[in-house]
């Protein structure tokens, strides 16, 4: 699988949870898929803007993730695209994630879903915090700064 094309590919980002959190740890994780979920994946469709992690029991499922039914699997044997997940991950990170949530209140977010070197469909998922409204301001305000002082300097320069 190593001259698989779609190897270290991008599938779907989560570009509105560095706007909405503090994102602190990062974790990779495998998810549990069924073939026509990979199938979908391979035609570079998901959405996991409006998803989240959550912990249930001592496993960590992602939720609300959308993975777009294929096209040309049948009725049969296709899947629900919005059902929960199991995360794959390794006992000490799903201890240190669950702990965080149970007693720091920490949320679970995902970032990024792509493919890794072997092909394998892979989650990043960070340890967040969630920002409040002036938090927000204060990054709106310090992006349109950079972006003023990249131009003054690219006129300048």
């Amino acid at each position: 699988m190593a001259g698989n094309p779609a190897a270290g590919k991008l599938i779907a980002e989560n570009r509105r949870a560095r706007f909405d959190y503090f994102l602190e740890d990062t974790f990779e994780a495998g998810i549990a898929l069924t073939g026509s979920e990979v199938k979908s994946l391979r035609n570079g469709k998901a959405n996991i803007a409006e998803s989240y992690a959550a912990v249930e029991g001592d496993q960590v499922m992602l939720v609300n993730a959308d993975i777009p039914k294929y096209a040309q699997a049948g009725p049969h044997f296709n899947h629900e695209p919005r059902r929960p997940r199991k995360l794959l991950l390794h006992r000490r990170e799903m201890d240190k994630l669950i702990g965080a949530v149970n007693r720091d209140g920490r949320t679970i977010i995902p970032t990024k879903l792509y493919w890794n070197d072997k092909g394998l469909a892979k989650l990043e998922l960070a340890l967040a915090k969630g920002k409040k409204v002036h938090d927000k301001r204060d990054t709106v305000a310090e992006r349109d700064w950079q972006r003023d002082k990249a131009r003054l300097l690219r006129d300048k320069g």
